[in-house]
């Protein structure tokens, strides 16, 4: 399959504002090392690692809220998602959709034209369970802000679906993530889960993942985008914060919150979880800095459960979600990727509901 030697790129030149990402329509369009293939990118999703990478959110020195723009200091040693250095310029973008077009060394070319999304875990192939051994597509190597993209092969998953490529690309980031939050804190249909931010990508596939586990689910989000809230299935819809939290509850006992907001609310989250509950953590978008009565953590049995790199098996769990029909895309507005700027700036805006994707 003949593919062009240049390509059309968004590329993020260093730390900093939206004018740190600037369109390339030169870009050397790369070749697929051994074990790699090459996709042609039909779409990718935007997700707030792209945000936070580009804006050093993630560097220990900044403790604001994500905002999306340039933080007057950023620790040069930590400001990625592994608490690593990043090197620039680069490709971000995560949420891959394509076709393979061309594959590397000892991959069987009878993919080519196979259609795929991204496994974004790139992990060590002799120890695919270390988490100290993995790095993120769009961040520790070039993602899809562009017209191709390479990845290991292995991480190329094929998908057997009718949805367009635009709502495939919503998956690999937010519903992975969601997917192993509720893994890691061993979700099923005993539990009742609070979700704080459900209107945001990641929240929505949070509600639709519990609920496919079984879970009773309370939606947290603002009354404004309750009626597209609902749409992805929760059994009661609350404000985003409601003063007295455990009024608006009604007498709901939450035996798991599943957050990605954090910020000054967090402590009353903390607070209506029951005894032997469980707290599970991947963002903090309102904020990383909270307050924590130790008091309330030991004597109620709180586990406390962060989670970033995801399990392996939770990617070919998605892909089977996908292909029986048991999640669907939450799909909220789709630009070119020449207006890549425009879509974040809409992304961190968060005005929509569900996923942002761009398409070349």
């Amino acid at each position: 399959m003949s593919v062009p030697d240049t390509m059309t790129a968004m590329v993020t030149m260093g730390h900093g504002d939206l004018d740190q990402i600037v369109l390339h329509t030169d870009w050397p369009r790369p070749t697929p090392a051994s074990g790699e293939v090459l996709i042609r990118v039909g779409a990718c999703g935007l997700n707030n690692t792209d945000v936070n990478t580009r804006s050093g959110w993630y560097s220990k020195t900044v403790t604001e809220a994500t905002t999306g723009g340039a933080f007057d200091e950023v620790g040069e040693d930590d400001p990625t998602w592994g608490g690593a250095p990043i090197s620039f310029p680069r490709i971000q973008g995560a949420d891959v959709c394509g076709v393979i077009v061309a594959v590397g060394a000892g991959v069987n070319p009878a993919r080519v034209g196979e259609r795929v999304i991204t496994d974004n875990w790139l992990r060590d192939a002799d120890a695919p369970d270390d988490l100290g051994k993995t790095g993120y597509f769009g961040s520790e190597r070039d993602g899809g802000f562009a017209e191709f993209t390479t990845i290991p092969a292995r991480n190329a998953l094929a998908v057997r679906s009718q949805m367009t490529d635009v709502e495939l690309a919503t998956f690999s980031c937010s519903y992975s993530t969601a997917e192993g939050m509720l893994t890691r804190a061993k979700v099923t249909a005993k539990d009742t889960v609070l979700v704080p931010g459900a209107s945001g990508g990641v929240g929505g596939a949070l509600v639709q993942l519990a609920k496919r586990r079984g879970a009773r689910v309370i939606a947290m989000a603002s009354e404004v985008k309750h009626a597209q809230v609902a749409a992805f299935g929760p059994d009661m819809l609350l404000p985003r914060a409601p003063d007295d939290l455990r009024a608006a509850l009604k007498g709901e006992q939450i035996t798991v919150v599943a957050d990605i907001v954090g910020g000054p609310y967090w402590p009353k989250l903390i607070d209506i979880l029951e005894r032997g509950g469980r707290y599970t953590c991947s963002g903090a978008i309102a904020g990383p800095m909270v307050t924590l009565d130790l008091r309330t953590f030991y004597l109620r049995d709180l586990s406390f459960l962060g989670s970033t790199v995801i399990p392996p098996e939770v990617m070919p769990n998605l892909i089977r979600y996908i292909e029986a029909g048991e999640i669907r895309p939450a799909l909220a507005a789709t630009y070119k990727l020449t207006d890549l700027r425009e879509a974040q700036a809409a992304f961190i805006a968060k005005t929509h509901t569900g996923n942002i994707v761009v398409t070349p």
